[in-house]
C-alpha cells in the first residue's frame, strides 16, 4: 500500500496547474504553456516548490515528481520555508 498515489486534488483545478493525474505542478515542471494559462506575472520562472500561483507552494506526495517518502516531504517543507522569506521580501520591495 503506498499513501499519496492517488492525489486528493480536484478541488484545485482551475486553481493552480495539475499534471494528468491531478498531481500539483511546480517549480520546473511548470512549462511555458502552464504558466501563460495561469497568467504567471513575473519574469523570474517559479521557485523550486512554487505552484503556477505566484507565492503557492506545495511539497510532499500531492507534488507532482515527488519522491512520495515522508522524509523527502519533510526536507521539501524546511527548504519550502526559505523560498516563503523569499518571496515575501520580495513582495515587499
Amino acid at each position: 500500500m503506498m499513501t499519496g498515489a492517488d492525489p486528493n486534488t480536484a478541488w484545485l483545478r482551475g486553481c493552480i496547474a495539475l499534471d494528468q493525474k491531478g498531481f500539483v505542478r511546480t517549480g520546473s515542471d511548470l512549462d511555458a504553456t502552464a504558466l501563460a494559462e495561469a497568467r504567471w506575472p513575473f519574469v523570474r520562472p517559479p521557485l523550486l516548490f512554487e505552484t503556477s500561483r505566484p507565492g503557492v507552494f506545495a511539497i510532499g506526495d500531492v507534488r507532482a515528481n515527488s519522491v512520495k517518502r515522508v522524509a523527502a516531504a519533510v526536507g521539501e517543507g524546511s527548504v519550502c520555508v526559505q523560498l516563503v522569506h523569499k518571496v515575501l521580501a520580495e513582495s515587499s520591495a
